[in-house]
């Protein structure tokens, strides 16, 4: 919200702290080699990594958060649609339909986003229109990042199919190969770097360390991301991957209420509706319920058991 266009410089502190923990505990210093080749993970980080750099630019295009959330929330319908057309696949007319409200909630959001920025009273015509169509140059920006994230998901799944599953050791390679292009960034970075050091002093709670409050941010950032990812990690090594799109979309659902409520962040009832329509959507395609529902017959036969 202070510098919207710092993007690179937290994906890339993201990137080293993640491809630093990697090498020691992962790779082992560099003495532990890929089970799967590099080559296929130099595909994969181009992949990773464009989307990445694109997702941090379109909020620097007139993009806000929730709707950057709700977008990067219409993932099912970019894998469903890839998956038809590169692995042939057929689903259930209940897959077509959630994939439906899906599209439609996100359809109500981006169209009630591009009439608040068309309709923005502080600008006038001229500086309005060349802000919505830097707007709508973030939309594209956002639908090309989304595409590009669902082949790179079916690009892994065909790997893993071939060599097996390695999920923490995609996670470090990921994270350490593309290092080396964000030398294309380093201006940038090194902007908001001098940016951040400028940044009001911050006294850390406990530590009696201070430091300027854009670097705890960021600090706080790295942190919680990493966490985040171990996170899912686990839950991939654990539990079913209903289970891990479940988690991960109800963490999406309260991220979004926790940037409109905190950040104050301008959010009408269709957009609200949009809201539920993308998360009813993605439930109804996770079939949570079919999973709720013996779950919940067992509950009610247990008291009658004891």
């Amino acid at each position: 919200r202070e510098f919207p266009g710092c993007g690179n410089i937290v994906t890339f502190s993201q990137f080293l702290f993640i491809a630093v923990e990697g090498f020691i505990f992962e790779a082992n210093f560099g003495r532990k080699s890929p089970a799967i080749p590099i080559r296929y993970y130099l595909i994969m980080v181009a992949m990773f990594f464009t989307v990445s750099v694109v997702n941090n630019y379109a909020l620097n295009l007139n993009i806000s958060m929730p709707l950057h959330m709700i977008f990067r929330s219409g993932s099912l319908i970019a894998s469903m649609a890839l998956g038809i057309i590169i692995l042939k696949k057929r689903y259930s007319l209940s897959k077509y339909t959630s994939i439906a409200l899906v599209s439609l909630g996100i359809f109500t959001c981006t169209f009630m986003s591009a009439k608040q920025v068309a309709s923005d009273s502080s600008l006038n015509k001229e500086d309005g229109l060349q802000v919505f169509l830097w707007w709508l140059l973030g939309i594209a920006a956002l639908t090309f990042a989304l595409l590009m994230s669902a082949r790179m998901g079916i690009f892994q799944e065909t790997l893993y199919k071939r060599f097996g599953k390695h999920s923490k050791e995609a996670l470090f390679y990921n994270h350490a190969l593309p290092l080396p292009g964000f030398l294309l960034l380093a201006p940038n970075i090194y902007q908001h770097a001098v940016l951040f050091s400028q940044s009001e002093p911050f006294q850390v709670p406990g530590l009696g360390l201070t430091l300027p409050i854009m670097w705890f941010y960021l600090l706080m950032n790295v942190l919680t991301q990493y966490v985040c990812i171990r996170g899912v990690f686990i839950l991939t090594t654990e539990c079913t991957s209903l289970t891990v799109t479940l988690v991960v979309t109800l963490r999406k659902f309260v991220s979004l209420i926790f940037s409109i409520l905190y950040f104050h962040n301008p959010f009408t009832a269709w957009h609200w509706l949009g809201t539920a329509l993308v998360f009813l959507g993605t439930l109804m395609y996770t079939e949570v319920w079919n999973s709720l529902g013996p779950f919940l017959a067992r509950c009610r036969r247990r008291p009658k058991e004891e």
